[in-house]
């Protein structure tokens, strides 16, 4: 079993996984003046409730957008657990063949949910991944990340909208009975839950076009739930995808660092 982190920008989702199961996943909030004993104290209670001793935990591995939190998050996970946490970044091997302008610019959230969508579902796949931001990531019939799309998250948008105008208000995220709004929320929650559908059934639509063939579409996230099952397109929902993402790259990471062991041991004896 090991320790999987994936820092986002609003949430860091926390969970526990190996090859037999998901033990738990759990979202904390975001906060950049949180210090590394305080993300490690919420880890540990984290873990308690879930009856988790750091002694059944092999190892550590965490995925960050947020760069001024990913050593401070990785440092917190190994307080806890005391043994190797690895960051997904350069040196870290991830197995994904990436055909973009420039793969370094490829955010690790990303490239976690590719090696965990490539693990579970049939190619190709469409990744949808609905946060702060919304990120729609390809992977080809070859197994090969050819390019996605990033927009604004639905409640970041919604926060913007209200901040930004004088009479539209909060609201919370529910599917009105008609898309054709009659009063104000109504007609906010129309265009954010079905506007949001409509918008990810054509860009599925414009990217199955492009691939010429149709896709496995597999989307995560919180927001995701929500917003999938509006869909017109058979979107499977999958919360668990960062962490089989994640787990995968630890894997090939421990079995990259004990070949490279052996090789060592092999050439000092001769």
């Amino acid at each position: 079993m090991i320790l999987a982190i994936n820092v986002g920008n609003t949430n860091v989702t926390v969970g526990c996984i190996d090859r037999k199961k998901t033990y738990f996943i759990e979202r904390i909030s975001t906060q950049l003046n949180k210090t590394e004993l305080e993300y490690a104290i919420t880890l540990k209670n984290i873990m308690e409730i879930y009856h988790i001793s750091p002694k059944d935990i092999d190892g550590g591995i965490v995925s960050s957008v947020v760069p001024p939190l990913s050593e401070t998050i990785r440092q917190s996970a190994f307080k806890i657990i005391q043994k190797k946490v690895h960051l997904v970044g350069p040196g870290v091997k991830n197995g994904l063949n990436i055909h973009i302008d420039n793969p370094a610019q490829l955010g690790s959230n990303m490239v976690v949910n590719a090696v965990g969508a490539m693990e579970s579902y049939p190619l190709p796949i469409i990744i949808i991944d609905m946060g702060t931001a919304t990120s729609i990531s390809v992977i080809n019939q070859k197994g090969e990340y050819i390019g996605g799309v990033i927009m604004p998250g639905l409640n970041s948008a919604l926060n913007h909208l209200a901040v930004r105008t004088s009479q539209l208000p909060k609201i919370s995220l529910e599917a009105p009975e008609h898309a054709i709004g009659k009063n104000t929320i109504a007609c906010m929650q129309s265009g954010a839950v079905y506007g949001t559908a409509s918008m990810l059934d054509g860009m599925v639509e414009r990217m199955e076009e492009e691939l010429g063939v149709t896709a496995t579409v597999v989307s995560t996230g919180k927001i995701a739930k929500f917003i999938s099952p509006y869909c017109q397109h058979k979107i499977l929902y999958d919360d668990t995808l960062m962490l089989k993402g994640l787990l995968s790259i630890y894997e090939k990471n421990c079995r990259y660092n004990n070949t490279e062991k052996s090789t060592i041991r092999k050439g000092d004896l001769s």
